[in-house]
């Protein structure tokens, strides 16, 4: 575990550019990833990444049930940059999956189920391969009200240090990334385990 004082640094960090807060957080430890979903701004990240050290692990965990948009703009994101990709699925398949828990709501019983079958037990094994003790995501405020209780810097439950280089910034600073880099956008990203955009699939609550 990394212990630092990370009041101290969220206050240090918060006027850095996101290139500078990753490069300072790579100096912290050989043992980093990063997490991908593909979501709408999963270029941003992975491009500064590109830019800085395209060396690093990055782990998705793709559900099986993403949109065939999303799967294309993880194909197109990977041709890009060439990423070190670890990609982990369900050890259970989609037919299986729909027989037995189908694709539930989420107020449905079978939700929470699901959610453990399809997203946390993949990450779960993706954490204990890589032991990463810094790990990089694109969570920002003002996505849910668990995330705004986040920082630039925080730590897991398990005591990872999580570093979020654009925790502050906008859709429209993002957008603006996106554009100046010509970097594409998903447009269409659907997380069944969120299903609404203002819950936590439950990898972040790891």
């Amino acid at each position: 575990m990394i212990d630092i004082d990370i009041t101290y640094w969220n206050k240090e960090l918060r006027d850095k550019s996101p290139e500078e807060i990753i490069k300072w957080a790579l100096s912290l430890s050989e043992k980093r990833i990063v997490t991908t979903s593909f979501g709408t701004y999963s270029a941003v990240l992975l491009h500064a990444f590109y830019k800085i050290y395209k060396d690093i692990d990055i782990v998705w965990c793709d559900t099986g049930y993403n949109t065939p948009e999303t799967y294309n703009h993880a194909i197109d994101v990977m041709n890009r940059f060439q990423l070190n990709m670890h990609v982990y699925i369900p050890l259970k398949s989609n037919g299986y999956i729909n027989a037995t828990i189908g694709l539930p709501q989420v107020d449905h019983p079978n939700h929470d189920e699901f959610t453990e079958t399809v997203k946390l037990e993949p990450f779960r094994r993706a954490l204990a391969e890589h032991q990463p003790e810094v790990w990089f995501t694109n969570i920002r405020v003002r996505q849910t009200a668990f995330r705004d209780s986040k920082d630039i810097l925080s730590y897991s439950k398990d005591g990872i240090l999580k570093v979020s280089p654009f925790y502050y910034w906008s859709d429209e600073e993002l957008d603006a990334y996106l554009d100046s880099n010509e970097l594409p956008k998903n447009v269409d990203y659907f997380d069944p385990t969120k299903a609404l955009k203002n819950r936590e699939c439950g990898i972040h609550f790891q």
